[in-house]
C-alpha cells in the first residue's frame, strides 16, 4: 500500500518538475488538462510497469494485460458509456438537469471544438487506465494473493475512495461521492476479477470520465473541464436536491449512481461463481512442436 502511494505521488511530482523546466506550467485551458491527464498519470503508469517488469520480473499479462485486449477494451468502453448514459438519463427524467447551452455542433467552429474533445478522450484513456493499473491490476492482486479476493475487493475499494476524498472541500456531497467511488471500486474490481483481465475496466473507467466531462459538461469527481461539451452543456435545475444531482461534486455523488453501481455489482456477482482469486487468466505458453496460429 505504501508503495502504491509512492507511485501515485512520484508520477505527478516528476510531471510538475518537467512542466517547470520546460515552461509547460504556463499553458492554460484544455492543454493544461491534457498534460495532467497524460503526463501526471502516464508517468505513474510507467513507474509501476517498470517496477513490475524490472523488479518483480513479471510480464504484463500477470497484471491483466492479456489476450483479446482491443475487444475487451472496446466492450468495456461501451458498457461504461451505457452506465453513464443511464445515470444521466435517470437524473434528467427526475428533473435534476436542464440544458444550459448547446454542444460543440451547435456553435461556430465545430471542427475546432472537436480537437480538445478528441485529445482529452485519449487523455482520459491514460488517466483511467493508470488508476486501473495501480488499483486493480497491481494492488488488488497483491492483497488477494495474501488475503483472498473478498478482502482484496473491500480494501482496494476503500483505498480507492480515500484517494478521491480530497477532491473538494468537505461537504455532504463529497461524503456521498466518496461512498459511491468506493462502490465504483467494488463494481470495477468485481468486473476485473470476473473477466480475468484489466482491458475491460480500463475501457469502462475511461468512457465514464470522458462522457461525463466532455459529453455533458458535468463535474468529474468535483472537477469541471473548461471545454465545450460534445452534446449539450447540462447544469442542475434550480431547487433540485443535492442528493439527486450530486451538486458541486457531480453525478458521482448522486443516489442514482449509488443504485446503478449497486445493481451492476449484483449483476456481476450473480453471473456465477468466481475462480476464487483476482489473478488474470494465464497466457497459454507456446509449444515448440505446435506452429503459431495466424492472427485473426
Amino acid at each position: 500500500m505504501v508503495l502504491a502511494a509512492v507511485f501515485l505521488i512520484a508520477g505527478p511530482l516528476i510531471a510538475v518538475m518537467i512542466a517547470q523546466v520546460t515552461g509547460l506550467n504556463s499553458r492554460m485551458g484544455w492543454f493544461s488538462e491534457l498534460y495532467q491527464l497524460v503526463v501526471f498519470f502516464g508517468l505513474t503508469a510507467v513507474l509501476l510497469i517498470a517496477w513490475v517488469v524490472l523488479f518483480e520480473r513479471r510480464p504484463l499479462p500477470t497484471i491483466g494485460f492479456n489476450g483479446h485486449g482491443l475487444k475487451r477494451f472496446l466492450r468495456g468502453y461501451a458498457i461504461g458509456l451505457g452506465f453513464l448514459l443511464a445515470t444521466i438519463g435517470v437524473i434528467w427524467v427526475a428533473g435534476g438537469y436542464r440544458i444550459e447551452s448547446g454542444g460543440a455542433f451547435a456553435k461556430a467552429g465545430a471542427v475546432a471544438a472537436l480537437v480538445p474533445i478528441g485529445a482529452l478522450l485519449l487523455g482520459f484513456i491514460v488517466q483511467g487506465s493508470t488508476e486501473e493499473i495501480v488499483f486493480r491490476g497491481w494492488l488488488m492482486q497483491l492483497i488477494a494473493s495474501r488475503h483472498g479476493l473478498v478482502v482484496a475487493l473491500i480494501v482496494n475499494a476503500i483505498l480507492f475512495g480515500l484517494v478521491h476524498a480530497g477532491n473538494t472541500e468537505p461537504t455532504k456531497e463529497l461524503a456521498l461521492g466518496v461512498v459511491n467511488i468506493v462502490l465504483f471500486g467494488t463494481f470495477i474490481g468485481l468486473y476485473a476479477a470476473r473477466e480475468g483481465s484489466l482491458w475491460g475496466v480500463c475501457g469502462w473507467h475511461a468512457a465514464w470520465n470522458w462522457l461525463l466531462g466532455l459529453g455533458f459538461g458535468l463535474e468529474v469527481s468535483g472537477h469541471v473541464l473548461d471545454v465545450t461539451p460534445l452534446f449539450v452543456d447540462l447544469t442542475t435545475t434550480t431547487g433540485s436536491p443535492w442528493w439527486l444531482t450530486g451538486a458541486t461534486f457531480g453525478p458521482e455523488a448522486s443516489v442514482v449512481t449509488t443504485a446503478i453501481l449497486l445493481g451492476g455489482s449484483v449483476w456481476v456477482v450473480l453471473r456465477g461463481p468466481f475462480k476464487g482469486h483476482a489473478i488474470p487468466e494465464a497466457v497459454a505458453p507456446r509449444s515448440a512442436e505446435t506452429p503459431e496460429a495466424p492472427a485473426t
